[in-house]
């Protein structure tokens, strides 16, 4: 599943393609792309014609295109899902076998029109015009835009490791307060949101630090350096455009991302650690795999004493 970076990197690419654009019409090939919103499919090209795409925005995982002030405070939201892609085309561009839907968007100021394409192989992705809500804290609801508003689907998430409106202190001292282990913290998107199973992998072995450690027992200090680490892999994905491992992510222009070339230990499975040499282990975990060097990240005291069913993550 797309995690930060990788949505960041699709942000980045609509921010610089489509906006100040107006739809001018809409396709839906396939209804459960729009499953979710209000009224199906006639009523998401009725929300979306005439309308102008003038911010590009993202939280965690979560991105939207804000739409004129003409019509009531909403947003279109796209959700990538396992394998969502939004691919900026050219109007006599063929269809793609997964195309889900389409916006057909005017040009601006003798710029030639575009298509906006919702592809989604897996079918997990959707799209849908969502009302905007007034932020908790008052500060821009995400990347990209300064509008204190996020999507009602999206109010829940919490501002994530890039934002520079993201309480730091007021997160380490959440974390440390719940009794859960380390990654199951870091995966849960209403404490700190844009991190997966990738990230949180990678971030967990440049802390040395193994996924089951208990937050409740963590120092501060180790509690940032886990959040530090996170934040340094994210940023550094995000410059090699994300994590591909197939062609399900790639950026609006059908492109994909290189930082798998990166990966120290997700889905490395037996090979050496960068660091030390030993042979990196996989550990099931929440119905997913886990990765690890047992050497960097022993399992902790508490979870050799739990039971076998629980000694994993």
């Amino acid at each position: 599943m797309p995690e930060l970076p990788e949505v960041e990197t699709v942000r980045c690419g609509l921010a610089g393609h489509v906006l100040d654009r107006t739809v001018t019409r809409v396709e839906v090939r396939r209804e459960s792309a729009v499953r979710r919103n209000d009224g199906g499919a006639d009523a998401f090209a009725d929300h979306l014609l005439g309308r102008t795409l003038t911010a590009a925005v993202r939280r965690g995982k979560f991105l939207w295109l804000l739409l004129d002030d003409d019509g009531p405070g909403d947003a279109l939201l796209a959700h990538l899902g396992m394998s969502g892609q939004m691919l900026v085309r050219a109007p006599d561009a063929g269809d793609h076998r997964h195309l889900r839907a389409r916006l057909h968007l005017s040009g601006d100021s003798g710029e030639p029109d575009l298509l906006l394409d919702f592809i989604d192989q897996r079918t997990f992705g959707h799209l849908s015009v969502c009302p905007l809500v007034p932020t908790a804290d008052g500060a821009p609801g995400g990347r990209g835009s300064t509008l204190p508003a996020v999507p009602l689907p999206a109010a829940h998430i919490a501002r994530d490791l890039l934002d520079p409106y993201l309480d730091r202190a007021a997160l380490v001292a959440a974390l440390r307060r719940r009794r859960t282990g380390i990654k199951r913290a870091l995966l849960d998107q209403t404490l700190v949101s844009g991190v997966g199973n990738i990230y949180a992998d990678e971030a967990l072995w440049r802390a040395r630090m193994h996924g089951a450690t208990p937050t409740s027992g963590m120092r501060r200090a180790r509690v940032t350096e886990v959040l530090d680490s996170a934040e340094r892999v994210m940023s550094e994905a995000l410059l090699a455009g994300g994590t591909s491992f197939d062609s399900l992510y790639v950026n609006v222009n059908g492109a994909s991302g290189y930082f798998d070339r990166s990966l120290a230990v997700y889905g490395q499975t037996g090979r050496p650690c960068p660091r030390c040499g030993t042979g990196v282990l996989r550990d099931h975990f929440m119905n997913r795999s886990s990765f690890r060097c047992p050497q960097c990240q022993p399992v902790p005291r508490a979870a050799r004493l739990s039971s076998p069913v629980s000694r994993g993550l």
